[in-house]
């Protein structure tokens, strides 16, 4: 079993709580001298429950959840089966929404594609009667996994097939002298409100020949491989003679 970091903590958000509590109890504020404050002057008005649910789906990255979540950049093809004058291809722009014929304006990023589709058929209920939309994803983000810290090639590459936390260090180029081996971390996101972080010892699992412990990777995964005591000091450290290493 992996170890685990005692500093790794799962965090929740405070938007759920946002969306089930509702808006504060308005309060009279008063000044130092009694006099009562104009509250719309003071405090911004409470966010709604749609615009905490969009804030939670900005938040998402496209692989949360196991469900593929629209992002921007994506191309999706809507087809009416009945008004086929209404059919288009869209892309989604940087700030998630998308422009539809008649309708207008419409976000949809963070959301899965039964989710768009529902709400795209909601769009123009008030234009068709019961209004029938297929959506069709026909360009989207590839799985991915980013690797930082103390590797070769640090960054992002693409989730192709079963890879385990070592193959994804041996395609970044893997770890550096200065890495700590025996530290190295996975970030694993679940939802805008939940991640966990774990540790792991890839320098036993080598030493030990024993790879049982070697996790698979999820889409959206982070690595970051930490920096060892000697890896910090050896900047401050004067150059070393020729011939000589003091690692």
């Amino acid at each position: 079993m992996a170890k685990r970091n005692p500093h790794a903590v799962l965090f929740l958000g405070a938007l759920l709580g946002a969306m089930v509590a509702g808006p504060p109890t308005p309060v009279t504020a008063q000044s130092a001298k009694g006099d009562p404050i104009d509250q719309a002057e003071q405090a911004p008005a409470a966010p709604t429950p749609q615009e905490v649910l969009d804030e939670a789906a900005s938040l998402m990255t496209p692989w949360t959840s196991g469900r593929y979540r629209l992002t921007p950049s994506d191309v999706i093809e809507l087809h009416f089966p009945y008004v086929t004058e209404f059919d288009q291809t869209v892309t989604i722009q940087p700030d998630g929404y998308i422009s539809l014929r008649v309708v207008g304006d419409l976000r949809v990023q963070g959301r899965t594609v039964p989710e768009a589709k529902a709400l795209i058929a909601e769009s123009y209920a008030g234009v068709l009667r019961e209004p029938i939309v297929n959506l069709v994803l026909k360009e989207f983000e590839k799985p991915y996994f980013l690797v930082a810290g103390e590797v070769a090639n640090p960054g992002r590459y693409e989730l192709r097939g079963a890879t385990t936390l070592t193959q994804a260090l041996a395609v970044a180029g893997g770890s550096k002298w200065s890495a700590k081996h025996s530290e190295v971390l996975l970030f694993r996101r679940f939802n805008s409100e939940w991640f966990e972080a774990k540790q792991f010892d890839v320098k036993k699992m080598h030493n030990e020949g024993n790879l049982a412990e070697d996790p698979l990777l999820r889409p959206g995964d982070y690595i970051l491989v930490p920096k060892s005591v000697a890896g910090k000091i050896a900047p401050l450290l004067p150059k070393p003679m020729i011939g000589f290493n003091p690692f």
